[in-house]
């Protein structure tokens, strides 16, 4: 791993730095791993009092998961990464999620897929003047997991349709708005951050006051029409309002749901769908069974290819709409894998 992330101790704080910046700081297994024995470490700690990430480079917190190398298990037809990948990613998101102390995320550039689960689970987010938040994983015949399962469906007014169906990008001030993240500053501001964090008694209380009003929302002009196109019951009827919306708006989004997965897309309505009455281990282990579906239908594969690899931006979809998906397959992607269902240890998630 070397230092494609590093911890410090700086102070009452553990400092967690995701160090790939040529890679957007994208999160491989062994970086889950070194996280899950710290994580573990500073919950036992009697002098650490809260966790803080961030990720290097300028660019980036993170972009997303090691995909490159999943590609290539999917490739040689070999589960055997994906099967641990996704495990162990996913019982991370949920430590986080349970972690006994302050966990505070800041969302220092792009904040995307495997970036996502590793931040806005904690319990302090962070946003920034340099934050772009999004699920675009349909677009490459995936589903928007880590956790999307569980706080997507819980926003307000169609907001995880639209992200999860367009991989709409949201910006600091959406993201305080909407309710992803918790706090605003800027950039500039980080590193003063850290440091009087570090010398704190009172986290909350100084995260508040070096935090600003956040500024409107890019999504704040066009959030009635997001409410009355995406805030329904079925895709179908999603797809219907748009058409009937028929305005450029609803236009443009309508072509850009037309070109991602018609399998993803319909698998992760299913997802949402499913998600909002299931607590958050439980959308995590639905997760686990549709993530290593997804590796063996051909679709994520192709898409990777198409988007990442080949970069021809021309994946060959199975279906042509998202209406022309079977029930039958959209059901075997919720099915228990042959190797089993993850499992969790539900001690705080320590």
């Amino acid at each position: 791993m070397s230092n494609d992330i590093l911890f410090e101790e700086r102070g009452k704080v553990g400092l967690i730095t995701l160090n790939r910046p040529k890679a957007l700081n994208a999160i491989s297994i062994e970086m889950v791993r070194a996280m899950t024995l710290t994580l573990d470490q500073w919950a036992a700690s009697e002098t650490i009092r809260a966790v803080i990430i961030i990720g290097s480079g300028g660019k980036a917190f993170a972009a997303g998961g090691d995909i490159q190398r999943l590609y290539e298990f999917m490739l040689a037809r070999d589960m055997s990464y994906p099967i641990d990948f996704f495990a162990e990613e996913y019982r991370l998101n949920q430590k986080i999620k349970r972690f006994p102390k302050p966990y505070i995320s800041i969302y220092n550039g792009i904040v995307m897929g495997g970036g996502v689960g590793v931040s806005v689970h904690g319990s302090c987010r962070i946003a920034t003047d340099a934050t772009i938040l999004a699920m675009p994983e349909t677009g490459i015949g995936f589903f928007p997991d880590v956790g999307g399962t569980y706080f997507m469906p819980r926003l307000n007014g169609g907001l995880g349709n639209f992200m999860a169906l367009t991989g709409a990008r949201l910006d600091g001030g959406d993201c305080v708005t909407e309710g992803l993240a918790d706090y605003y500053i800027k950039v500039g501001e980080i590193d003063s951050l850290i440091y009087a964090l570090a010398d704190s008694d009172n986290i909350e209380a100084t995260i508040k006051e070096m935090s600003v009003h956040p500024p409107v929302g890019k999504l704040t002009a066009i959030r009635n029409e997001i409410r009355s196109c995406f805030n329904h019951s079925s895709i179908e009827e999603v797809i219907r309002s748009l058409e009937k919306n028929d305005t450029d708006w609803a236009n443009s989004q309508l072509n850009t749901i037309r070109q991602k997965s018609p399998l993803s897309v319909a698998v992760t309505w299913e997802q949402l769908r499913r998600g909002a009455t299931l607590d958050f281990e439980q959308c995590l282990q639905l997760e686990y069974r549709i993530a290593l579906a997804s590796c063996q239908t051909g679709e994520f594969r192709e898409g990777v290819r198409a988007l990442l690899i080949d970069k021809d931006n021309k994946p060959q979809w199975k279906h042509v709409r998202v209406e022309d998906v079977s029930a039958e397959e959209i059901q075997a992607h919720f099915q228990e894998p042959a190797s089993g269902d993850m499992k969790f240890n539900l001690n705080n998630g320590i």
